[in-house]
């Protein structure tokens, strides 16, 4: 089954959009597994910005077929107003989106819920980004949520299973001395997304099993980063689905034995969004620097996201846990005009020294990152041309495949669509066939 999976190999904002935008031009559909509106994803297309939060950015390619898959959760009014402000930008969407029938729904209720949840937990708070994602994937798994496949029902139908949702639902946020929602307003609404929506949502899985058996290609995004995995990142600031490899098999249908390449994204550097430890974050002018010269502010939220050196501790532990076969290393000219760079090679923990991110975020608080520092390159890496990765950039790139333990094979050089290169094996061959 030709499959390829991309995962974010960090906290999340790794540029994962602009590399599901290279890889896309040759597939034929592009499958969203988990997350919701909570993403952003952001490509640069002949001068223009396009920020993706529900649909596949692979959409921009008019032979794309477009997935939500049944491990995401949906806010039915942004994902319309998204496809609205996709249409109005000239790109044709017929019959080129699909929704799984098993996604569940957001609702308002989730928002009043997430938001309150923040405000009482103060300085102790996640970080979320207030769109109700925590809340709608603990309705699921509390077996009390709505899903896409409940808008097929006959209108009436929806109405009285809405209302009796909404009904309990509100009956909990008074229980925790938080506003109701106007039932009312939100089956409106409901039904004008049915309405909209209602020729999109379809059981997507036997669609792309007999996608993947006829040998059409298929291209598998996650949002956010395996650090902020619900399992295996820095519990409890991390998101609330499973944003590894693993948790593409469970958002799509598709089997695991699918996945013939794992592609990992990770910027030259670090970057996390919210609360949680971070162990290489600057706060120093590098820190500063390397916010501004790489223009660190959050697509979703427009806010700005702590920084810091590239961290192959936690790294080599992404390439393990997800079986990454290939590397899309971003962002490496950000960093072409640094004295100084650093990468952490290992983790001190007291006397104890360990080369394995930690499972739990308390000793992860302790760790002291011990760097490996190397000098800067002082010239511009130059959009499109791998050739101007060369002397000091090259030996930092070489020296983040050996830490990191898996071949870089893609390099992002510039936020262009364009400025994207194959890095070549040693020897010079191109070791990427995308």
């Amino acid at each position: 089954m030709p499959v390829t999976l991309v995962v974010g190999g960090q906290w999340g904002d790794e540029g994962k959009a602009k590399i599901i935008d290279y890889l896309a031009r040759d597939i034929d559909y592009v499958v969203r597994f988990q997350g919701g509106a909570n993403a952003g994803h952001t490509v640069v297309a002949d001068g223009e910005r396009f920020a993706f939060h529900l649909v596949p950015s692979g959409i921009l390619y008019p032979d794309v077929t477009c997935v939500l898959g049944g491990g995401m959760v949906i806010d039915p009014m942004a994902l319309i107003s998204e496809i609205d402000d996709i249409v109005g930008r000239g790109i044709n969407v017929k019959n080129r989106i699909l929704i799984s029938s098993q996604a569940h729904v957001v609702l308002p209720h989730h928002f009043v819920i997430d938001s309150g949840s923040e405000s009482r937990m103060g300085d102790n708070a996640i970080g979320t980004t207030g769109k109700g994602i925590s809340p709608a994937y603990a309705d699921k798994v509390r077996r009390v949520g709505i899903r896409m496949g409940d808008f097929v029902r006959k209108s009436e139908d929806f109405e009285s299973l809405l209302r009796r949702a909404l009904r309990e639902r509100n009956g909990e946020l008074r229980a925790m001395g938080l506003k109701s929602v106007s039932p009312k307003a939100v089956v409106a609404d409901m039904l004008v997304a049915r309405k909209r929506l209602l020729s999109m949502i379809t059981d997507t899985r036997p669609i792309l099993w007999d996608a993947a058996d006829a040998g059409r290609r298929i291209l598998c995004e996650g949002a956010q980063g395996a650090l902020l995995d619900i399992d295996h990142g820095t519990y409890p600031y991390v998101t609330s689905s499973s944003a590894t490899a693993g948790g593409a098999a469970i958002g799509t249908g598709l089997p695991p034995s699918a996945f013939d390449r794992i592609v990992g994204i990770f910027k030259a550097y670090c970057t996390r969004v919210g609360n949680g430890p971070f162990p290489t974050e600057c706060f120093d002018l590098d820190g500063d620097r390397l916010r501004e010269l790489g223009n660190e502010y959050g697509t979703t939220t427009g806010r700005p996201r702590r920084c810091g050196w590239f961290d192959a501790v936690a790294a080599r532990t992404v390439v393990r846990l997800n079986g990454i076969t290939d590397i899309a290393l971003t962002k490496l000219d950000v960093l072409d005009t640094f004295d100084k760079v650093k990468v952490c090679t290992a983790y001190k923990v007291g006397r104890r020294t360990i080369d394995c991110f930690p499972a739990d975020s308390g000793t992860l608080e302790d760790v002291k990152p011990q760097y490996e520092t190397f000098e800067g390159w002082k010239h511009a890496s130059n959009g499109g041309d791998v050739a101007t990765v060369t002397g000091r950039s090259l030996d930092y790139v070489r020296a983040l495949e050996r830490l990191v333990g898996c071949r870089i094979h893609l390099l992002s050089l510039g936020p262009e669509r364009s400025a994207m290169v194959k890095f070549p094996r040693r020897g010079g061959a191109s070791a990427f066939n995308a």
